[in-house]
């Protein structure tokens, strides 16, 4: 049984582990071992060949992530022919083992030379790609405001990307149209508000990002001397001549000062530190003359190191697997930055721990990364098939203007729909882009070129326009407005349904046109307002004579009070129009002429027609004879109506033709039928009497 194998589990107590290492240690030394066991040689402890590669960088994590199993899979090569299978797959372990390691060197050295690359993992990346260009640019802002520039550098390019995408694609579309207008592509120059507004907030990012830089190189360079200094200095320490508790002090005054120098270089980082680990180790080497001091370090590294392989054990099974990547790095960076060795027994089964732990939660992250391409795959189907569904949009060509807007709605639908479906796999990213620009293009070219198409009618449209221009500007000061209203309703209506015009002349005609018909409306509003000031007075007054005929007592002579109503009425025709919203005026004085009429005994024709010429006059008084026409055009209506009526009625006594006269349904139709004859005749004598005038 290895050591490794007998490695003890993290559960807190740091004395029973280091006991059971040192019983598994002691158990597996071999006698010339032993011996020397209480010699530090010069190996190093934790740096592995694996440590001291320089890997790619964290900030494609993503991607290669993903590709790690692609990468650590072992090539057939002369090396390893003549293998053995069980050989081979050691070979392949041992090389994915090192890939993985030399990841997480890197992105240590990444995180070192600029500590706060960590915290662009704790800015939300939203889906930029579901965003407008104004949400975009707020989005940007937002992050150079109130962000680290060095957190948001990926968040910025995509952001840029997806920006430039929508542009671009805005761009080939004004262009089209550009050309289809008969434009030579020369002249052709487009730039929005909006894009001047993005290149101004990209432009506050890049200013800051770069100030921010000079000052970091120009710190890192500073660090770096200060580091070599202090590896001098500690390799100075094996000649001072001085007692060992001096020598020992200086040499924890320096670990402390190098815990404090700062970030270096990243390309500097794996080749200073070993070679300070290298004279650490050789320090200690010299520490054999008083091994209690060495002793006392080993065993507080030892402490911590198990301590951070038990948060790494945590960390494999944390379900959030780019958070547990993230805090592995920082536990990788403490093993290396700021814990010195262990004791020789133990290095190789700890570090083998806090490796396969590292390649466990790497697992993990690209089990993660499996299944979300498999979330993007599905993402690509839903924009395989919205680009399907504009190239069939746009394979039906209308052949009016509102049926191109309509299909043009429904290719911004389906656009809107592709930028919410999400992200697919990148190695797909470009060609689907590609396809979905390609279908828009192909509808717009369409629509395009149907609406070259239209020019010629657009001219036409221009020249009838201009016509309904001239007859408002002609009649815009008129005086005539009974004539003149009716005319301007007619225009104003013929204008609608022309159709368009010329973009260039359509807000330039437009404005002559509506600024004519304002005019003479503007005056119209005025005439009636003061027509509506004489109405008012009519109104008062009519009120005040409806208030003295409720006070009218007749005499008792039939033929005197007649005539005193009739001069009532007379007086009531003079006072003049009231305003339209006060017209139930006239129901409240016809009943109060009822009221004066049943007390002379007058049958109801004989009231109507003396009520009626009240109306007749009214009618006869206005300007047009269409007041009357539409009158004696509603009485004959009025007419047909009651002899359908008679006739219904007539119709349903044919029911009762066995039943007696007294029957009280038969009596009650007959009365219906009477009450209808005499309406009947009431409003043929209405017709007489307005064919009259």
């Amino acid at each position: 049984m290895s050591t490794r194998d007998n490695l003890p589990k993290a559960d807190g107590n740091e004395e029973n582990k280091i006991e059971t290492l040192e019983t598994n240690s002691e158990n597996s030394i071999q006698p010339d071992q032993e011996s020397n066991s209480a010699d530090i040689t010069s190996d190093q402890e934790d740096i592995t060949p694996s440590e001291t590669e320089n890997t790619v960088s964290e900030t494609n994590e993503g991607a290669e992530q993903k590709n790690t199993s692609e990468e650590s899979t072992p090539i057939a090569s002369e090396e390893n022919e003549g293998e053995t299978p069980q050989e081979q797959e050691t070979s392949s372990k041992d090389s994915e083992d090192d890939g993985v390691q030399n990841q997480m060197d890197e992105a240590v050295a990444e995180h070192s030379e600029d500590e706060s690359t960590q915290e662009k993992h704790d800015i939300e990346k939203k889906d930029y790609h579901a965003m407008t260009k104004e949400e975009l640019i707020k989005e940007l802002r937002y992050l150079v405001k109130n962000e680290k520039v060095q957190a948001i550098k990926e968040h910025v390019e995509e952001i840029r990307s997806e920006f430039n995408e929508k542009f671009n694609e805005e761009v080939e579309q004004k262009k089209e149209e550009f050309l289809a207008d008969g434009g030579d592509i020369i002249d052709f120059y487009y730039s929005t508000p909006v894009k001047k507004e993005f290149n101004s907030v990209y432009f506050d990012y890049k200013e800051k990002r770069n100030a921010y830089y000079q000052n970091l190189k120009k710190d890192l360079q500073e660090n770096l001397k200060r580091r070599l200094d202090l590896i001098d200095e500690l390799k100075g320490l094996l000649n001072v001549d001085e007692n060992i508790n001096s020598t020992y002090n200086h040499f924890k005054s320096i670990q402390e000062r190098w815990r404090n120098a700062g970030p270096i270089p990243r390309d500097k980082y794996n080749t200073v530190w070993n070679t300070y680990h290298h004279h650490t180790e050789n320090f200690y080497d010299f520490l054999h003359l008083n091994r209690e001091f060495r002793d006392l370090d080993f065993k507080h590294n030892l402490e911590q190191k198990l301590k951070i392989i038990e948060r790494a054990t945590e960390l494999a099974q944390e379900t959030d697997v780019n958070r547990a990547f993230r805090e592995l790095q920082l536990l990788h960076k403490m093993w290396k930055e700021d814990l010195g060795p262990v004791g020789k027994e133990y290095r190789e089964p700890i570090w083998e721990k806090f490796s396969a732990l590292t390649k466990q939660i790497h697992e993990n992250r690209q089990k993660y990364f499996k299944e979300l391409d498999k979330v993007y795959e599905v993402n690509l189907e839903k924009k395989r098939e919205i680009i399907q569904k504009i190239i069939e949009v746009g394979s039906d060509h209308p052949n009016n203007h509102s049926g191109w807007q309509q299909k043009i709605k429904e290719i911004e639908t389906l656009r809107e729909e592709f930028f919410k479906a999400g992200k697919v796999p990148s190695n797909v990213n470009e060609q689907t882009w590609s396809e979905f620009k390609t279908a828009v293009r192909d509808f717009n070219r369409n629509k395009n070129a149907f609406y070259k198409g239209l020019k010629k009618e657009q001219f036409e449209n221009l020249n009838k326009k201009m016509e309904l221009i001239k007859i408002a500007e002609d009649n815009k000061d008129s005086d005539d407005f009974s004539v003149t209203t009716p005319l301007m309703k007619k225009i104003q209506a013929d204008w609608k349904k022309i159709g368009h015009v010329p973009r260039k002349d359509s807000d330039r005609i437009w404005k002559r046109f509506k600024d004519a018909c304002n005019s003479y409306f503007d005056r119209l509003h005025a005439e009636r307002n003061e027509a509506n000031k004489e109405e008012l007075v009519s109104l008062e007054k009519k009120q005040a004579h409806i208030e003295a005929l409720k006070d009218l007592e007749l005499s008792g002579d039939p033929e005197a009070d007649l005539q005193t109503i009739k001069e009532n009425i007379s007086v009531w025709k003079t006072l003049g129009r009231v305003p339209y919203k006060k017209k139930n005026i006239e129901s409240e004085y016809n009943k109060i002429l009822d009221e004066l009429f049943k007390q002379l005994n007058l049958s109801r024709k004989e009231t109507e027609l003396i009520k009626y010429e009240n109306k007749l006059s009214t009618l006869s008084n206005q300007t047009d004879d269409r007041a009357l026409k539409n009158e004696q055009n509603f009485i004959r209506k009025k007419i047909d109506e009651v002899n359908g009526e008679i006739r219904q009625l007539e119709n349903n006594l044919q029911f009762f033709k066995n039943a007696k006269d007294d029957n009280p349904l038969v009596k009650e139709v007959q009365k219906n039928i009477q009450k209808h004859r005499e309406t009947l005749e009431v409003w043929k004598a209405k017709l007489v009497k307005i064919k009259q005038l």
